[in-house]
Formats: structure tokens, sequence, C-alpha cells
């Protein structure tokens, strides 16, 4: 059983920055692909990144490439979100989630976080 605990969420004006981190139990950290995904409200949820176990590989979705950064730190069993060029329609809450499949163009989760709450002011 793996937990995710997110924080670094809140509120920011458009155009501002946050960074979003996930800290997860477990001794396998390095061994899982570690996502991203949002939710905004009336909205299913969807995805925003992912990155390898190692950190080498990263994958994002077409609304947040070129400014959001996804990376790792398997010492410190934490994963974050870099978040620049912030837009009101980032608005949402996120949710970290770790996958066992191992590399997918389509994210598999096993586990998820409680979320974050971001909002983005215009």
């Amino acid at each position: 059983q793996v937990q995710l605990v997110e924080s670094g969420g809140g509120l920011v004006q458009a155009g501002g920055s946050l960074r979003l981190s996930c800290a997860a139990s477990g001794r396998t950290f390095s061994s899982y692909v570690m996502g991203w995904f949002r939710q905004a409200p009336g909205k299913e949820r969807e995805f925003v990144a992912q990155i390898s176990g190692s950190g080498i590989s990263t994958y994002y979705a077409d609304s947040v490439k070129g400014r959001f950064t996804i990376s790792r730190d398997n010492a410190k069993n934490t994963v974050y979100l870099q978040m620049n060029s912030l837009k009101p329609e980032d608005t949402a809450v996120y949710y970290c989630a770790a996958s066992t499949a191992g590399w997918r163009r389509r994210f598999d989760a096993d586990y998820w976080g409680q979320g974050t709450q971001i909002t983005v002011s215009s």
C-alpha cells in the first residue's frame, strides 16, 4: 500500500507560478511511475503529466506542455509539479498518482492522493 500526500495548493493570479509536492510512503518509490491529474468543477479528471521511475522520461498533456514541469526526488520519495504561466482554466483539484504498471502512454494509476485545490484568478 502506498500513501500519497499532496501539498502546495492555493490561490494565485493568472501568469503566476506554484509548485505542488507529493510525498509518498514506502520503500519502493523509485519503482513507480508517478503522475499528476486534475479535475475542474463539472468536468472529468484529466491527465496532466507523468514521470518515469528514474526521472529520465516525462510526458505532458498538450494543455500544459511548455508551462508545467514534473520532476522527482527519489531520495525524498517526492514528486513535484512546477506550474508556470498559470491560466484561469488551470483551476482544478490536482491529484498525485502512482502506477506500478510501468511506463505507458496511458497512465494506469494504482494509488491516488487526496488532492489539492489550485485556483487561478483572472
